[in-house]
Order: structure tokens, then sequence, then C-alpha cells
């Protein structure tokens, strides 16, 4: 199935490369145009006004050709660079399939927090990490959605929405090549805190009365000063009228400069999301979820995309303002305030709507993440999420960020009856990458999205680690104390709902064997009696006794190496038992140490 993506990636591909270059002659092709109709509109001139030797509507036809190339202009350079923005998404796609996108996406290090119970040892944000193969979201409020769905497990209502709805979208790819593009051209310029806070700030200026005055005054100050110039009565009435109407601008010209102030960038931004926006009110929905969506873009039954453009229209009229011809008639009709009463009023109705549009936004995006990412991994199924105690049950499980063919696959089964896997074996052989696969299928699978095995079943889970733990310098912690922390942090979070699945690699061996042996057994017997289950990793045999004291609700499971041609193999299956043997001494002799 991945094949059929890979080929229909490069056939679009193949077609967005020969628009895009078929646009960017056309570009350069009307730029020699406009320079020739340019030195032929200036020879033209010199011989009407110069020589006098032409007429003068023989400039016509020049600078006709010149402003029609002009027009043509400003439709090609938009195409070209969307062009340029589709083979850039396609090439992204390609690249994900080849496994060549480490390192070239989005890779979210703003949204890593180090004391997050899992972000940092999945791997969640960084270059090749999970986020950056799932984000082909643009905007912010798309990356902040997926990067939030990564970090906190949803309700298992909501991650069966959320499959239904990447299952729907999964097949548009002219929906995310569009999206994309659309988001790319938006690029940083759309800043969703202070458009949301512009969108709810409290109004400052009056409601339908002011509005009333402002138009009653104007008309009073039409009708009076008409009147005069025919000759109907005397100039008092005018003045009267101006002088009243002068007075309703002074005692409002601080709130109507603040409205005018402010209303600048939010309008520029808001005429971006437009955009967006209209795009995803044209798609069908297709899921419950997506239904959801579309109906929360609506204010009073009124699409976003219009309620936009009425904004735009009101900057557009309160720039006229500035328009040399118009700018002397603007006071008499009180053109900046009343216009600024009616962006209030567009505020006071449509203002609250902002931050739920860009939710929407977010959503959609991140959906079209997922979904990508299931169209790209056609082979991996959804997970199923079942109600109950804490469960973990895969079959054929993989890591999602390794190479399918060097992806070895394992079968896991947590649940109440197997509670605990203490997984030994030396180094290098897959103990970490095991907790790792679990762990990131686990929070893939609560997000929404498909997973890296043949079957996986699983209830709500909160994932908790410790394999990363380091000393800090700065606060003065060692491994070993910042280890414990964490460990603290992991049993408060087993006592919570949903139940904690934990993964601990080479719990507490900066301490001695005996202290270890005692404290890893206390943890883990702690955990296990609050509902959680969970691997714990260590090259410490004499840890094997944990299982064997918490059986038959643990069990001790392995990873083997052997030494071949002076070179170590290691296979990454998981087997039963006890590992029999290290291999720190061969990697050591290996390497060149003298040991």
């Amino acid at each position: 199935m991945e094949r059929d993506a890979a080929a229909e990636y490069g056939r679009r591909l193949a077609d967005r490369r020969a628009r895009a270059a078929h646009l960017a002659a056309s570009e350069r092709r009307i730029g020699t145009w406009r320079l020739l109709a340019v030195v032929g509109l200036l020879a033209g001139a010199f011989a009407v006004y110069g020589w006098q030797v032409l007429p003068a509507w023989t400039l016509a036809p020049p600078a006709l050709a010149f402003a029609a190339l002009v027009a043509w202009h400003a439709r090609v350079i938009p195409a070209r660079r969307a062009a340029d923005r589709a083979v850039a998404y396609y090439a992204g796609g390609v690249a994900r399939l080849e496994d060549r996108w480490a390192g070239d996406g989005r890779a979210g290090l703003r949204f890593l927090d180090l004391a997050h119970p899992y972000a940092a040892d999945l791997d969640l944000f960084g270059a090749g990490s999970l986020f950056e193969l799932l984000c082909t979201a643009r905007t912010g409020a798309g990356e902040a959605r997926l990067a939030a769905w990564l970090l906190a497990p949803a309700p298992v209502e909501v991650v069966r929405a959320r499959q239904a709805a990447v299952a729907a979208l999964r097949p548009r790819l002219d929906l995310r090549e569009e999206l994309a593009a659309l988001g790319d051209a938006v690029g940083d310029r759309l800043d969703p805190v202070a458009l949301t806070a512009w969108g709810a700030a409290p109004p400052r200026l009056g409601g339908a009365a002011r509005r009333t005055a402002a138009a009653l005054l104007v008309a009073a100050s039409a009708v009076a000063g008409g009147g005069w110039l025919l000759g109907w009565w005397a100039a008092w009435p005018a003045a009267v009228a101006l002088v009243a109407q002068t007075l309703f601008a002074l005692a409002l010209r601080g709130s109507v400069r603040a409205v005018v102030r402010d209303v600048e960038r939010p309008g520029r931004e808001l005429d971006l999301l437009a955009a967006l926006l209209a795009r995803i009110e044209r798609e069908p929905a297709g899921a419950p979820c997506l239904v959801a969506l579309r109906a929360a873009l609506d204010t009073a039954g009124v699409a976003p995309s219009a309620r936009i453009a009425q904004l735009d229209r009101l900057v557009t009229l309160l720039d006229a303002r500035r328009n040399q011809f118009f700018a002397p008639l603007a006071p008499l009709l009180l053109w900046q305030t009343q216009v600024a009463l009616a962006i209030e009023h567009w505020r006071a109705v449509s203002g609250a709507a902002v931050a739920r549009w860009l939710d929407v936004l977010g959503d959609y995006e991140a959906l079209g993440a997922l979904a990508g990412y299931a169209y790209e991994r056609a082979d991996d199924p959804f997970p199923d999420l079942v109600d109950g105690p804490a469960r973990f049950s895969a079959v054929g499980l993989g890591h999602p960020l390794l190479p399918a063919r060097r992806c070895e696959r394992n079968d896991v089964d947590l649940g109440p009856e197997r509670a605990l896997l203490v997984v030994s074996g030396s180094n290098m052989s897959g103990k970490s990458t095991l907790l790792r696969t679990l762990g990131v299928n686990a929070v893939l699978a609560q997000a929404g999205a498909p997973v890296r095995a043949t079957r996986l079943t699983l209830s709500p889970l909160a994932v908790g680690t410790s394999m990363r733990v380091a000393d800090s310098l700065q606060t003065g912690t060692s491994r070993f104390y910042a280890e414990i922390q964490r460990l603290r942090q992991l049993v408060d979070l087993a006592g919570a709902a949903p139940p904690l699945c934990f993964l601990l690699d080479e719990i507490l061996h900066g301490t001695n064997s005996h202290d270890r042996r005692i404290g890893a057994e206390a943890v883990v017997r702690g955990l296990l009696g609050r509902g959680a289950i969970g691997c714990v990793t260590t090259h410490d045999l004499t840890l094997a006794g944990i299982a064997e004291a918490l059986a038959p609700r643990a069990a001790n499971v392995h990873f083997a190496d052997h030494l071949e041609n002076g070179v170590m193999r290691f296979d990454y299956r998981m087997r039963d038992g006890v590992v029999q043997h290290s291999n720190a001494l061969a990697l050591m002799r290996a390497v060149g140490l003298e040991v």
C-alpha cells in the first residue's frame, strides 16, 4: 500500500514541477515583455513630445500593452509561488516515504518541556522526532494542536472520533496540498494569541445608539448644508449641525484612534486566515467530527470567510480617508468615526468567534497531518481502544521512526494478568528501543493516529518514562537524585486516571546493587499496586528477581546477541527468560580498549 502512496506522490511531484517550471518561464517572458513595453513607451514619448513626428494617440498601444502585462504578471507570480509550494509539499512526502525526512521538517522544539512525563524520552520533538515526521501543519494553530494531542492522551470517545475523521481525510490529497500551500503563504504572519486577544477585547465604542447618532448627525449636516446652498434657509442650521458633528467626533476621538490603530494587523491576519477557512468550508465533511468542526465555523449562520470579507471591506473603506480626492470630504462625513463604529460592531458580533475559527483551523490541520501519516503508512492499522483496567496488547509492534526495512517487530502483552516485563540484555541489543516503541505507539494511538503494529489493543493510558534522566550542574542535582524525583512523579501519576504505563530504563543504576534491588522492587510493587502496567530494563541480573518475586503478574524477557567475526550481531527479537551473558567486554575490545 505504501507503494501506492509513493507512486501517487511521484506523479504529482512531476506534474507540479512541470507546472512550476512552465510558470517560471512565463514569469521571465512577461518580465522581458514588460521591459520592452517600457522601452517602446519611452521611445514613443520621445517621438511624440521630442521629435514631434508621431501623434499622441500612438502612445496608447504600448501603454495598454504594459498595463495588460502588469495584470498578467500579477496572476502568474502567485500561481508560480503556489506551484513551488506544491512541489515542496510532495517532495517532503517522497522524502518521508524514502526515510530521508529527518532534520528537514518542523521540529517543534518550542513544545518540548523537559519536565513532561515522556516528551523528551520518546523523541516527541526535535530533529528526527515524531512531531517532525507527522507535522504537515503550516500555521502556529495547527502545530500547537498537533503537539497538544501528542502530549496528552485523549478520552476514548475523542480518539474514536479522530480516527473516523482521519480515515475520511486520508484519501483527500488535494485538500492537504491546498491547506499546506495556503498555510505556507500565511507563514508566521498569523499570530493566534494576539488575534484572539483583539477579537475578545472589551468594546471601546458604544453600540447601535452611537452608530445611529453618527449617521443622523451626518444626515442633518447634509440637509442643513444643502438647504443653505440652495437658498432655502439661513446658514445657522448648517453651522449648528456641523458644530454638533464636530463635538461628537471629538468626544470619541481617543477611542476611534485606538480602534483604527488596533485593527490594522488583525485585519491583515484575518484576510490571510480567510483563505484557509474558505477552503475548509468547501470541503465535504464525511465524519461526525468534521461535521462538528464545520458547524463550529459559522456565526449566526454566516461562514467565517464571509464574516472576514465584511471586515476587509470596512478596512478598505477606512483606508479611503487617505485618498487625496476624498480626504477633504471625510471629516464632513464623520468617515473615520463611522467606520470605526462599524468595525467595533463587527468585533462585537464576530470577535469572539475568532478563537473558535483558529481552534477549528488547528483541529483541521492536526487531523490533516494524521491523515497524511495514515495515507503514507497505509499498512499501519488504527488501534482498538477498550475500557477497563490497564492493557497494552500488541502483535508485530515496531518503532514508527525506524525505516521499515530496519524495523524489527515484537509482540508485547501487558494487562491485569501480566502487568510487568523485566527486560534484560546486553548493550545495544534493543532494550531501550523496546520501551520507546511501546511508548510512541501508545502516544500515537491516543492521539487518533494509526500505529506501527499488526494489531494493537489498549485501554486509556497515561504514559510515564524514566530513560534519559541526567544530572544538572546548574541545580546541583545528581543523576540518581534526578531519577528518584522522576520516579516520584510517576508514582503520583499512577494514582490518577487513566492508569499509568511506566517505561523505566536501567532503573536506579546510579546506586549499589543491593540498594538498587530493594529500591527497584519497592517502586515497581507500588506502581503495580496502583493499577499501573509497564516495563523495566536492566543490565543488573539481580533485578531479574523482581519478576520472580512478583510472579505471575511479572515476567522476565531478554534480548540476545552473538559475536560473528569480531563483530557484535543483534537480531532485536524479544525472548522469554533472563539473558545469560553480557557483551560489555566484547564491545570494549571491539573499539580497541585493552581489557
